[in-house]
Parts: structure tokens; sequence; C-alpha cells
């Protein structure tokens, strides 16, 4: 699970702006990374990029996890254990049951977050 005081919140992705279909022609070619000679430049963009997928890939953490919590939710008629959620999601039984811990938190949060 992530550890959200890693990184803060305040921080903002940086734009992800890319052609796909120039990504599918060109697959050697990466957010244009390999036509910036400037180092300072290339240290730059490279490290917002790093920083966006980081932030992109705990953000879909917490929806796998939100997903967990409410796929296993006992109240619903088809709820999932942990080891029917981990085969969905190709992880291990325990993960799913972590994950759907931390997505209970999360939903908790969100919960106390709207009153």
């Amino acid at each position: 699970m992530p550890d959200h005081h890693d990184t803060p919140r305040r921080l903002r992705p940086a734009p992800l702006l890319f052609e796909p279909d120039a990504l599918v022609a060109e697959p050697e070619r990466f957010f244009q990374l390999e036509s910036i000679e400037d180092p300072a430049e290339l240290l730059r963009r490279s490290t917002d990029l790093a920083l966006a997928f980081r932030v992109a890939a705990e953000r879909a953490t917490d929806f796998q996890a939100i997903a967990a919590a409410q796929l296993a939710d006992p109240r619903r008629f088809d709820a999932l254990s942990p080891a029917e959620i981990a085969a969905r999601a190709d992880w291990t039984a325990d993960y799913a049951a972590k994950m759907v811990e931390y997505g209970r938190g999360l939903l908790r949060q969100q919960r106390a977050g709207d009153r």
C-alpha cells in the first residue's frame, strides 16, 4: 500500500502531453525526452514525468483499494472474498485483504469529508 506521507498531496502531476499514435509509430520516442539536448531541461522534464507517473500510480492504487472495499462489502448480496478479488486483480489473497482494509479507510475518510 502506498505511503502518502512520502509525497505531499499539494503537488500536481506534470501534464502528460503526447500523441499516442506517434508513440506507436516510433516506440523509441518517450514524451519527446530523447530530443531534449540541454541536460538541465532533460532532468527537469524527466523529473516532472517521474513525479506525474508516481502520483498517478498512487491515485490508481487508491481507486483499486476503494473498488476492492466496495466489492468485499458484506452488505452486497454479491460480495466477493479477498481470494476472489485477488483473482480479478492478479494479487495475492493477503494483498487483496490489505487493499480491502485500506479501501475501507479511504471510504471512511471520504464520508467524514462529506459531512
